[in-house]
């Protein structure tokens, strides 16, 4: 990993401490501001799914209101993981690394989690062997979801320039893409989309990210965004680990 070079001013404690009341004053400005963005996104009105969508799961096909597990309401990270691709992306893995633990405390908050993607369910059982992770994961490769919720896109679209991605202010691509997706489930059980993000929005979701965003080498990313990020298993000092196709 490359390091940033980082060239502090040295100050006494009296000068650091205005500057850091200066930012104390800003880091409060943005916790007002964040309250009020997601006093907004709560507020957004939902869109009844109308198209019966059913996945492949580990215990057999279930429908979209199923994935809920008994919960009112449900996030859904579209994984990218294509059919029959050999690539793992380690953006995705670095996400879902943060998944597990945390789980565990919002399904008591009422929030069920399930990761989503097109590839087989053999294919989706041997990532997760082989990184570890215990959340549900379903296959949505019979069905038109992954397009639907603007993670997927054809050639053909790209061609035409309907390759939409992010609500049409990030380019898309030919194939699989990564967001998060919320939806919610009436007392009648009839399922509604409450909210979709893309593109950078996900990494308030890393909480490595938070952390290294303290510190005067931040995110550490001299040579490009996420340069240094592997899939757990891949760094240096990782534990040896048997292929994921047993």
């Amino acid at each position: 990993m490359r390091a940033e070079s980082v060239t502090p001013a040295i100050v006494s404690r009296d000068a650091w401490l205005t500057q850091r009341l200066d930012l104390l004053a800003r880091e409060r400005e943005l916790t007002r501001h964040r309250d009020a963005v997601a006093a907004q996104r709560r507020a957004l009105p939902w869109v009844a799914v109308e198209t019966d969508y059913v996945f492949d799961t580990p215990a057999g096909p279930r429908r979209l209101a199923e994935l809920f597990d008994g919960r009112s309401q449900l996030a859904v990270y579209h994984f990218m993981l294509a059919p029959g691709s050999d690539h793992l992306c380690p953006g995705c893995s670095f996400l879902c690394d943060h998944v597990d633990a945390a789980r565990r405390h919002f399904e008591h908050g009422d929030l069920t989690f399930t990761a989503i993607s097109r590839a087989p369910l053999d294919e989706i059982a041997a990532v997760k062997r082989r990184m570890g992770w215990t959340f549900d994961w379903a296959s949505s490769g019979a069905t038109s979801f992954n397009a639907d919720y603007g993670v997927f896109y054809t050639p053909e679209q790209v061609a035409a320039g309907r390759a939409d991605y992010n609500y049409g202010t990030t380019p898309g691509w030919a194939g699989d893409l990564h967001g998060l997706s919320v939806f919610a489930r009436d007392e009648a059980g009839a399922v509604f989309h409450t909210y979709s993000q893309y593109a950078r929005a996900s990494e308030t979701l890393l909480g490595a990210f938070n952390w290294l965003d303290l510190t005067p080498k931040g995110r550490n990313e001299g040579e490009g965004p996420m340069n240094w990020v592997r899939l757990h298993d891949e760094y240096d000092d990782a534990p040896a680990h048997t292929c994921c196709s047993s």
